[in-house]
């Protein structure tokens, strides 16, 4: 039984965070654990409220699963503030961890910022140059790299930069810049080449979770032994299929539809 971890916010919603992570490991064969870094109040209309666990609680839920369980992956979300990030950092040092992916929740949907500036400089620091594979958006890699990056050849290089801060896979999501109707993904992996990840744009408001959805699928197939190249086009195919059948509950954006995949086509 292959096994991963993920260590980000709750979404009382179920569409995004935790619980997307847990859903996405369930329906790709992989046994899910958890370290919850926040609470949230949140449904398809937006958060209503949050709140962040206290670090030494967090300490202790890090502690309880990496001295007991050996995970294949773990898989890194929302960390909020400069103690969550300093605590998770901390314990991913004292144990033997396997390859992380990290998802860098910095930016929302909207633009809004969801980190500081110093809890950024402190995820640049102390998890960046942990991480296997990192999945920034364009927006969340344009905070990394400080600068607006517009052209292919521009995210080429905020790839390359990014890299050089210590992550040895990057994929930077297109679904911030759709060209053509595409939505396309570039990874740069840890040994130079460059490879490309293309999906249709859909026209829906049932994308809540994509970001976590995709980066847990990236860490469900690196646990069981894929390829970066394939799990990066494994989490493109589930993404893609979770999009383009939308649940399409809720009073505004709602999750998408972890069940597609597998053939299971839930209308509502």
């Amino acid at each position: 039984m292959y096994k991963a971890l993920t260590i980000a916010g709750s979404d009382s919603g179920g569409g995004a965070g935790i619980q997307a992570d847990l859903k996405t490991f369930q329906e790709l064969g992989v046994y899910g654990a958890s370290v919850i870094t926040a609470l949230t109040a949140q449904n398809t209309a937006g958060v209503q409220a949050v709140q962040v666990t206290a670090p030494d609680f967090i300490d202790a839920q890090l502690e309880s699963v990496l001295s007991d369980l050996k995970f294949d992956a773990i898989k890194i979300g929302m960390l909020g503030n400069v103690e969550t990030i300093e605590v998770v950092a901390g314990a991913l040092n004292r144990f033997d961890v396997p390859k992380i992916i990290l998802d860098p929740v910095m930016v929302a949907k909207g633009g809004a910022s969801l980190l500081l500036e110093d809890a950024t400089a402190a995820l640049i620091e102390k998890i960046i140059p942990l991480s296997f594979v990192i999945t920034p958006n364009l927006d969340e890699a344009q905070v990394i790299v400080g600068r607006e990056l517009i052209t292919d050849e521009d995210i080429k290089n905020a790839a390359k930069e990014i890299q050089n801060m210590g992550a040895k896979n990057v994929v930077i999501k297109g679904g911030h810049r759709i060209v053509g109707g595409i939505a396309r993904d570039y990874l740069l992996t840890e040994n130079g080449s460059e490879h490309y990840f293309e999906s249709p744009k859909f026209d829906t408001p049932h994308t809540h979770g994509t970001g976590c959805t995709f980066s847990a699928a990236i860490a469900a197939s690196l646990a069981q032994g894929s390829s970066t190249v394939e799990a990066v086009q494994l989490a493109k195919d589930f993404i893609t299929a979770a999009i383009s059948n939308p649940v399409g509950f809720g009073t505004k954006n709602g999750p998408t539809n972890h069940f597609a995949y597998g053939g299971r086509h839930v209308r509502p």
